[in-house]
């Protein structure tokens, strides 16, 4: 049988690709959104530095601050592609959102396991680069994304199996066999998922199974206790494959942003590593709304790791803020064994 043998949980954020000086472009974004979520509010930028001023969030946006910050995310990543380096798994199992890359407005599943037996990261056009450059990405968009058309193996054979399982423990996991086809033709494989393979697993990847998770998308978003069964439920079907493989299982996302919340993100962090089920399940949802909601990636992979005797250590929790009303990302670092 399989054996899961490592978890990984790693923020996928822009910034993370981004140099410091150059953090000003994401906080411009962050200046015309009118819908910035922070804790049970929405509120657009002025009204966040209203309420949230303080000259904490000038003190972090410094390049000084900004500059040990990045380097400190930096050696973190670093980190974690030496221990999957060290580990060797066969297999991982990637658990990401999908933010309208995959799925769109004709449907959008709640779960969704791709089992083709390979995936392609296609290279983006112009077009595509024009707009995350307007977006403040221009210098993160290569992080995620390939300079030619990379196809990357797939575990077909524990993709199927674990949508069967899952299936099994009354889960409707969509089947996802083909990368879906839009206007623009075939549609590329998402942030969540590129980022791991290119930075994490160093372009070079042991066959992989992307489970997709709407966090973000109303109205049918899981909530955190079924995420985290929904994770015991694919542990499960993992340990059951009749196969004798090492699997790694890896959380793509999160924490906060793009409104920091460093209460909420270091309450959850410590949930995760002393195995807090109820903190984490009980969770109010509006803590999970925007970026945030990434942090039930993290959930479902401490699902899957529940029924193991591995524990999380908290490599690394990083505020990077970008504007003096307290945006930017909370990067969080993680592993489990």
């Amino acid at each position: 049988m399989a054996e899961i043998i490592l978890g990984l949980g790693t923020t996928h954020g822009p910034l993370l690709a981004t140099p410091p000086e150059a953090w000003d472009g994401r906080a411009e974004v962050d200046r015309k959104n009118p819908a910035l979520a922070y804790r049970d509010r929405t509120c657009n930028f002025e009204e966040l530095y209203a309420a949230r001023k303080d000259p904490y969030f000038e003190a972090q946006n410094r390049i000084e601050a900004r500059t040990e910050y990045f380097g400190r995310c930096q050696a973190a990543l670093d980190q974690l592609g030496d221990i999957v380096e060290q580990t060797k798994p066969d297999v991982m199992v990637i658990a990401g959102d999908d933010q309208h890359e995959w799925f769109i407005d004709e449907i959008q599943p709640a779960f969704a396991i791709y089992h083709a037996a390979t995936v392609t990261n296609y290279a983006l056009d112009e077009e595509t680069k024009d707009w995350h450059r307007a977006h403040g990405r221009g210098h993160s968009m290569m992080m995620n994304h390939p300079e030619s058309d990379q196809s990357y193996p797939v575990a077909d054979d524990l993709a199927r199996h674990m949508i069967e399982r899952s299936i099994d423990d009354d889960f409707d996991t969509a089947s996802s066999g083909a990368q879906p086809v839009g206007d623009q033709g075939v549609r590329n494989l998402g942030h969540a998922y590129g980022f791991i393979v290119r930075r994490i697993l160093r372009d070079a990847p042991m066959p992989i199974v992307p489970v997709l998770i709407n966090t973000y998308f109303p109205p049918n978003q899981p909530a955190a206790k079924r995420c985290y069964d929904y994770g015991r439920s694919l542990g499960r079907a993992i340990k059951s494959w009749d196969k004798k493989a090492r699997v790694a299982v890896c959380a793509s996302g999160g924490m906060s942003h793009f409104v920091i919340d460093e209460e909420l993100d270091r309450r959850l962090l410590g949930a995760l590593e002393n195995r807090d089920v109820k903190a984490l399940t009980t969770e109010p949802e509006f803590s999970f709304r925007s970026g945030n909601s990434e942090i039930k990636n993290w959930i479902i992979v401490a699902g899957i790791c529940a029924e193991t005797e591995m524990r999380m250590e908290l490599l690394d929790y990083v505020p990077c803020y970008r504007s003096e009303a307290g945006t930017g990302s909370g990067m969080a670092f993680a592993t489990w064994s």
